[in-house]
């Protein structure tokens, strides 16, 4: 098993699942926090990469579209230090981050796992009931409804049309966006039969923020949402059906966990992996060799 933790949290993954768990410290961001630990399963990750910098990095976990509905609801847009996807990692623990990426990348190459598009959510999304209040607003949902209830900072269209709901069968879409520059940032649902579009702080269908980067934890609320609407999935015309994956190649496999073994020996030798790690990162190697 392949394991880093460092201030800002901890990732592990056993071959099945990446578990990503948040740190305890107040540095750490309320949105992080809020959705709390994440199991990742190895069928929804596309990759995973060390990104060093002159302090030491980051790890970064990309996840297949279309497999986690909270990484469709930000489309990118999630930034340190909110994205639970995203470790940074000390100066330290940069040769640690490096393996624990390769050890990642190897076991997706020998499952030979697809990296295209998930017809559907292979992460549930946050748990319900689940709110967030940023700038002009705090919304609700139960699983059933979406409620808008707007704070002193709310425009007064906002403020004589009082509280917002709308059942969830009348929602057929979420746009979430962090704050950037002068404009606002957002979390607005699409309604059925709904008019033409308004600014945000005068629209009644969207929570509003100019302050806070990343609105709290209105991520979260768009992501529960997603994860609770009919997945609507393009479908190129001249696309050919997509083909189970082809299983591996026992010869490939079975190098490619030979030439594992050696870089973990390596690393051990150079003091990047503390006896412990080596010996675990080894049982885990040396296990997948007899499933070949």
């Amino acid at each position: 098993m392949a394991e880093i933790a460092v201030p800002e949290g901890s990732w592990t993954f056993n071959g099945d699942l990446l578990r990503v768990v948040p740190g305890s410290g107040k540095e750490v961001h309320e949105l992080r926090r809020t959705l709390g630990a994440v199991a990742v399963p190895r069928e929804a990750i596309a990759g995973v990469t060390f990104e060093p910098a002159r302090k030491g990095g980051h790890l970064r976990l990309r996840l297949r579209k279309g497999a986690d509905p909270l990484s469709d609801a930000v489309a990118g847009t999630l930034g340190p230090p909110a994205d639970p996807y995203r470790l940074a990692v000390p100066k330290a623990r940069a040769g640690a981050a490096e393996y624990f990426a390769d050890e990642v990348r190897d076991t997706l190459e020998i499952y030979q796992q697809p990296t295209g598009p998930c017809e559907d959510y292979l992460l549930p999304g946050p748990d319900v009931p689940i709110s967030a209040t940023a700038g002009d607003g705090t919304v609700i949902f139960d699983g059933e409804r979406v409620r808008l209830e707007w704070t002193g900072f709310a425009a007064s269209e906002k403020e004589k049309a009082g509280p917002q709901e709308y059942p969830l069968s009348a929602v057929t879409g979420v746009e979430w966006k962090p704050q950037s520059g002068m404009g606002y940032g957002t979390l607005r649902f699409r309604i059925k039969g709904e008019g033409p579009a308004q600014s945000p702080q005068k629209d009644l269908r969207c929570v509003s923020w100019g302050i806070q980067r990343f609105g709290g934890a209105t991520a979260l609320v768009a992501a529960a949402v997603l994860a609770r609407l009919p997945r609507e999935l393009p479908q190129e015309p001249s696309e050919a059906p997509a083909l189970p994956p082809a299983p591996p190649a026992g010869g490939d496999a079975h190098d490619a966990v030979l030439r594992r073994l050696a870089e973990l020996g390596e690393l051990h030798r150079a003091g990047v992996l503390t006896d412990e790690e080596f010996a675990s990162a080894k049982q885990a190697v040396i296990r997948r060799l007899h499933e070949i």
